[in-house]
């Protein structure tokens, strides 16, 4: 066999697979074993039967055919008036191009702003894929921290003297935040603007959680006094809508930009399947309030993680302010977030995610999604504390 690109086996830098403790407990459900999973972001309600009516619909009438591959109007300038009302900006469909999802968006997007060679700042914590997405352009993934003291929230000047020190083309945020469920404030936004203009960035804004807000206000980048033009966004309907398996999202910004990244796209995906794109298009068209109820239940299950934590002095939070996770410092039991996630599995047949598998900032926490129904979720909670609890015991 040839011997593979340096690109594709160096995608994970020489780090451990972020999903190894996801992948176990697959394994050990697909055996039988009773697992209750707080693993990935899946909402446990699937897609509203009326939006999978209109995908249905549309597919029947005949839209299974080669899409535009920029996207369909219709949608483009849905999602253009969708930003332009949330940021404040006068966006038009050549500002938006419909990708096969946010991981396309990612990818794209950075293909847009960075050459082969160059680094690529992310703030730490981060989306596990955040990296290899990073080396998957060619370009180097430079970790910024945001402190569990900050509440997780990214001060400018380190991103400012990361950029500085690496000569940093790029800037890759995320609010609201997984893992951490931080909102990023107006005060950290305009930090992060400042560090951007000074340093020439271009900014990647993964904007996907931007309907589970639970405290604060979502605040789009793009909208920052100065920053559309050099700002890049990201939006699916994964989150907003359950629409997790039908892969369809957006990355928007300056029309030059979208142009170049319409080729890009020619030249991979080759566009949406058009019957997605109607179903988005309904979907979007539904209004705020389904946005809301497909979000609420997180917003019960944040409030339930805050309640129990509070009641018992051996874990700790940092109150997620958005996202459909908190983030759980098990340091007190004297274990990693790995070592508490691979026992708490084993032991109690819970899982969450390490704190490690998003970067270094979150040693010693695991990340619970927000996923299961209220009563498993609440009994996967007790299980989590109580082993807490032994394990702190006998440190």
């Amino acid at each position: 066999m040839p011997e593979r690109s340096t690109r594709i086996r160096a995608l994970l830098g020489g780090e451990a697979d972020a999903w190894e403790v996801f992948y176990k407990a697959r394994a050990m459900k697909a055996a039988g074993q009773p697992v209750l999973e707080l693993t990935i972001g899946e909402h446990d309600t699937r897609t509203d039967p009326a939006i999978l009516d209109a995908m249905h619909a549309a597919a029947r009438a005949g839209h299974t055919g080669y899409a535009v591959v920029p996207g369909i109007a219709a949608l483009r300038d849905r999602i253009a008036a969708r930003l332009s009302a949330a940021s404040g900006l006068a966006l038009g469909r050549e500002n938006v191009l419909v990708t096969p999802g946010g991981q396309a968006a990612l990818f794209a997007a950075h293909h847009a702003a960075l050459d082969e060679g160059d680094t690529g700042l992310l703030i730490d914590p981060y989306y596990a894929t955040y990296p290899g997405t990073i080396r998957a352009v060619g370009a180097r993934p430079v970790r910024v921290a945001a402190r569990p003291g900050d509440g997780f929230q990214p001060r400018g000047e380190d991103i400012l003297a990361a950029a500085r020190a690496t000569g940093a083309r790029s800037l890759l945020i995320n609010s609201p935040n997984n893992p951490t469920g931080a909102v990023y404030t107006a005060e950290t936004m305009d930090g992060i603007a400042r560090a951007a203009a000074e340093a020439d960035l271009w900014v990647i804004s993964d904007e996907v959680y931007d309907t589970q807000v639970w405290h604060g206000w979502h605040l789009p980048f793009a909208g920052r006094p100065g920053m559309a033009e050099r700002t890049l966004t990201v939006g699916s309907m994964s989150k907003s809508h359950a629409m997790t398996g039908s892969r369809i999202g957006w990355v928007a910004g300056p029309a030059e930009a979208i142009a170049d990244l319409v080729q890009l796209a020619t030249h991979t995906t080759y566009g949406v399947p058009g019957y997605i794109q109607d179903a988005a298009l309904f979907a979007l068209d539904l209004g705020p309030e389904v946005e809301a109820a497909v979000a609420e239940p997180f917003r019960r299950r944040r409030d339930l993680v805050l309640d129990r934590i509070g009641r018992q002095q051996v874990l700790g939070a940092v109150p997620p302010d958005g996202a459909m996770y908190a983030m759980i410092d098990v340091r007190r039991t004297g274990m990693s977030g790995t070592e508490f996630a691979e026992a708490l599995l084993a032991e109690r047949l819970v899982a969450v995610m390490p704190g490690e598998s998003f970067g270094t900032a979150a040693a010693g926490h695991v990340r619970v999604a927000l996923t299961l129904p209220d009563a498993q979720f609440a009994e996967a909670l007790d299980r989590l504390i109580g082993f807490a609890a032994g394990r702190a015991a006998a440190a």
